[in-house]
């Protein structure tokens, strides 16, 4: 039986690991890697580069290989559309700002290049709330007439998982989620948590 075609956002390498590894038998897998909310630049392109190292690890084990669709970095849109959110906490208004953004380029990429389904590797994230990302997820589905894949990676030891296979792959794992404003915030609030790994 033909694999259902996902167009599959992902937020960085690690994430992907497990959402790769759960998803390869059932789904054709294309990346999409549209991160705007990610600053500076160099750490965008520090994500995608690693992004792009794990894909060739995969491709290099497996017989199903997984495809990758680049984006332009696009942090204007970003500054544009969470303007009036800049002092939110993380995980507030700004953060379902941040998840429509990305998703909604998912749908739309997904529906013009003929893919049959999109989803998103956010939910594997302890930090990320997989209720208001699918339902983000399922308000595009009727708006893009395509279906999304409704997810909770961090489910199943999923998040457990993607450390695991960081760290087997040696791939680099951030300490802030990505943005400026939840990075300020951290400086300013928990300047130890920056030596954590996110």
């Amino acid at each position: 039986m033909e694999k259902k075609k996902i167009l599959l956002q992902s937020c960085c390498a690690p994430c992907s690991t497990a959402v790769i590894e759960r998803l390869a038998e059932g789904f054709d897998i294309t990346i999409l890697y549209y991160n705007p909310n990610i600053y500076p630049e160099e750490e965008y392109l520090k994500r995608k580069n690693e992004e792009l190292k794990y894909i060739n690890i995969y491709n290099a084990k497996n017989e199903d290989k997984i495809k990758f669709l680049d984006c332009d970095y696009e942090s204007d849109e970003f500054y544009a559309r969470t303007k009036g959110f800049e002092n939110e906490r993380e995980g507030g208004a700004r953060c379902a700002i941040c998840f429509r953004l990305r998703l909604e380029k998912t749908a739309k990429l997904a529906k013009s290049n003929g893919f049959d389904i999109f989803g998103t590797t956010l939910t594997v994230s302890p930090h990320k709330n997989a209720e208001i990302i699918n339902a983000i997820g399922k308000e595009l589905q009727r708006e893009f007439d395509i279906d999304y894949l409704e997810s909770n990676f961090k489910k199943q030891n999923g998040y457990k998982r993607s450390v695991e296979l960081a760290k087997e792959n040696d791939l680099y794992r951030q300490n802030y989620c990505g943005c400026e404003f939840a990075l300020r915030v951290q400086e300013k609030e928990a300047p130890e948590s920056l030596n954590k790994k996110y």
